[in-house]
């Protein structure tokens, strides 16, 4: 009985793990703060008819920052409130479950 508790407490961990790791928050945080990076970089390195094409705004860095920022608030708010898996369920709970059906 003890061997089959470790194997559901490793199998437990390792979905927990997979969790905080595939969690969107991360992808999208990354991907946006990726992204934003690249397109201020285009923006900071525009030349004037590239402005004068956006009708004088510099579309590429202003883009680019809300991008950045947007990136930064998703990773920010990953780390403050982390993924937490689900309490297993007790033994009383499962014997309860096992009834019902």
């Amino acid at each position: 009985m003890s061997e089959l508790h470790h194997e559901v407490s490793e199998l437990e961990k390792k979905s927990a793990t997979a969790a905080r790791l595939f969690d969107i928050r991360r992808i999208i945080g990354g991907l946006f703060t990726l992204y934003g990076v690249i397109v201020t970089l285009a923006g900071l390195t525009a030349d004037d008819a590239a402005i004068a094409k956006a009708a004088g705004v510099n579309i590429n860095l202003w883009t680019g920052l809300s991008m950045l920022a947007l990136g930064l608030f998703f990773l920010v708010w990953l780390a403050l409130r982390p993924l937490t898996p689900p309490a297993p369920p007790t033994h009383e709970e499962s014997d309860q479950n096992g009834q019902d059906g």
